[in-house]
């Protein structure tokens, strides 16, 4: 799959954008603070719902506009379909397929991208929420109807920690607070497939992982990512403040029957392990007013050279694990999807990398149908994937060429 034309409006800082792509590689130039990431993080957006930089739409709609407009025409094969998306300020965004109004959810069944960014850092060295949406948006990609999965738990997770919180503030005993139980068992349906989908994931990521780690860098690190399921003991987010209540979230692991962080307890199923995490946890949920295990306070522990990558690896290594990773993702994508393999951004990543680095990211790249690369500098872009340069300023796209002049044009 390649995207044929992107076009916005009022997006970020593009009253009006119109770029046409191709197969093989464009790099996009320009000094920081162009727009050169804007447009990359549109396509993205598509793919993913979105974005890399920020959480809220609103930073995406150009300041005085009530909307903003990403349209891409894709192309597969012989095939091409027109996405559209339309991002409101006030209101539902809004989808179109072909001109076809469409959920909005339904957009990354049909564009599917990878975009790696110096943000990316973060997948190592930040927050666990951060690695589980790194998986969360593959596992969208891959099967697009898991959106609606994640969705209706995030509901469900919010109507149940707003009758915990209640039920905190009615002082009410736990054995009294029955209708929790029906809450529970949709939590737990909900939540035992976007456990065994990720658990799943990861097991499927570690060879891909393996081979673009070692094309990166070029030595046998052993990297390696271990699934902490907090239905099992683990809580990454023990010592950080629970983003839905304001309190402090106390260790799942007390009561959860001493399991190992990504464990399996026996012969037990996720939902069976997740219903009696609940049930002995229940005490300390009312007495903090929120959910302590599900999903949505799981883990990935990243490994290299059996030591966790967050606070033993170094910065070369840290960006290599997170760049193998999103390749690894990419490299998925591309086995068991039937529109071809997915656009692939590199936005800013080559600054980073020493020259040999660089040759070998180049290297094994080269292969995608279709390479986005953003640069400051087109110097830093190796020469082999110098194709097609598009020079942006100040929200411009000035203009296209296919020689390599001055990058601050």
């Amino acid at each position: 799959m390649h995207v044929v034309r992107l076009s916005l409006t009022d997006y970020r800082n593009y009253a009006r954008a119109e770029l046409t792509l191709g197969p093989g590689t464009t790099v996009l130039v320009g000094r920081n603070g162009q727009g050169k990431t804007n447009l990359v993080e549109s396509i993205g957006y598509l793919a993913t719902l979105g974005s890399h930089r920020v959480s809220s739409d609103q930073a995406l709609i150009r300041a005085g506009a009530e909307a903003a407009i990403v349209r891409a025409l894709l192309a597969h094969a012989e095939r091409e379909l027109l996405v559209e998306l339309q991002l409101n300020r006030t209101g539902a965004n809004r989808a179109q397929l072909n001109r076809a109004p469409v959920k909005t959810r339904e957009l990354p069944r049909y564009a599917h991208c990878v975009l790696f960014a110096p943000e990316d850092l973060a997948i190592v060295r930040g927050e666990p929420s951060v690695r589980r949406r790194l998986l969360d948006e593959l596992l969208v990609q891959r099967t697009p109807r898991l959106a609606g999965v994640m969705s209706d738990y995030d509901r469900v997770l919010r109507q149940r920690n707003t009758l915990l919180k209640s039920a905190r503030a009615r002082g009410l005993a736990a054995e009294k607070l029955t209708t929790l139980d029906i809450w529970d068992e949709r939590l737990v349906q909900l939540g035992s497939e976007i456990i065994d989908r990720r658990v799943a994931l990861i097991d499927e990521l570690a060879g891909p992982l393996a081979s673009a780690y070692s094309s990166i860098v070029d030595a046998d690190h052993a990297p390696a990512l271990r699934p902490m399921l907090s239905i099992d003991g683990a809580d990454p987010d023990a010592d950080a403040v629970d983003a839905a209540s304001g309190d402090e979230a106390t260790g799942a692991g007390e009561g959860a029957d001493g399991a190992a962080p990504g464990g399996s307890a026996g012969a037990s199923t996720t939902a069976i392990r997740f219903a009696e995490a609940l049930r002995v946890l229940r005490p300390k949920e009312l007495e903090r007013g929120v959910t302590l295990v599900g999903p949505h306070r799981d883990d990935v522990l990243l490994m290299l050279n059996g030591l966790p990558a967050k606070g033993y690896a170094s910065h070369g290594e840290s960006w290599s694990f997170a760049l193998a990773l999103r390749l690894a993702s990419a490299e998925l994508l591309r086995r068991d999807s039937s529109t071809g393999d997915p656009v692939l951004i590199l936005d800013d990543v080559f600054a980073e990398l020493d020259r040999a680095r660089r040759e070998r990211l180049a290297s094994a790249i080269g292969g995608y149908e279709q390479v986005l690369v953003t640069a400051a500098v087109l110097e830093d872009v190796p020469e082999r994937l110098v194709a097609r340069v598009v020079r942006i300023n100040a929200g411009q796209v000035l203009d296209e060429s296919a020689d390599d002049g001055d990058a601050d044009a």
